[in-house]
């Protein structure tokens, strides 16, 4: 068995203490800490070396939705009757459940951590929408049951001068597959050009 480390083990970057420290600043100059408690978790945050470390920093400023590093992954994304959404600086299991009925939900990659080269999504779409948004050169895999649903998968892989369209052969690089059982609605993925993917796994390991 391929040994993956938890996501709060995982070795934490510069840019995400930044994300950290700017939230403490931010409770601080409002008032939800004191100068002690500032000062003492900014040092906390400096010395930090996996995301877990960094986490718990902030875990009581806001909610579980706005925290700068989220690391809740494995639970489910749904949005029923509604939108749900994950985005930012988040940890990306190598598979979890997607779940859009009626609804929007909206999983945005270009700052997410991949624990794993391929990751799949089990996507659930009944007369939703699923929007997925990757980083250049991250292809997309849509396979599965749709039953009158439009599929759109407007990605690419990038390797040097030469650019692989969605679904054709190319060198090994990170593949989100997505496994449907849809009914209705839309399946569409996007691939900005301008992306701030940070590197997944390839900038975080274990502590030393």
């Amino acid at each position: 068995m391929t040994y993956r480390p938890a996501p709060r083990d995982l070795r934490a970057s510069d840019s995400d203490r930044d994300r950290v420290i700017a939230l403490l600043s931010e409770a601080a100059a409002d008032g939800r800490l004191t100068p002690d408690e500032h000062s003492e978790r900014i040092e906390r945050a400096h010395g930090a070396r996996t995301l877990g470390e960094l986490a718990v920093l902030t875990s009581d400023l806001v909610s579980p939705a706005s925290q700068p590093i989220r690391l809740d992954g494995k639970r489910a994304v749904a949005g029923v009757f509604g939108k749900d959404s994950r985005n930012g600086r988040w940890v990306v299991p190598t598979s979890f459940p997607v779940l859009a009925m009626f609804g929007e939900v909206e999983l945005d990659l270009r700052e997410a951590l991949l624990q794993s080269g391929r990751i799949i999504v089990y996507a659930t779409v009944i007369a939703g929408t699923l929007h997925l948004i990757v980083p250049e050169g991250v292809a997309v895999e849509i396979n599965g049951t749709a039953v009158l649903t439009r599929r759109i998968n407007r990605t690419t892989r990038q390797l040097g001068s030469h650019r692989y369209e969605a679904g054709q052969p190319g060198p090994a690089l990170p593949v989100i597959e997505v496994r449907t059982m849809a009914v209705g609605g839309t399946i569409r993925v996007s691939s900005p050009r301008k992306s701030r993917w940070l590197g997944g796994l390839r900038r975080n390991s274990l502590p030393r």
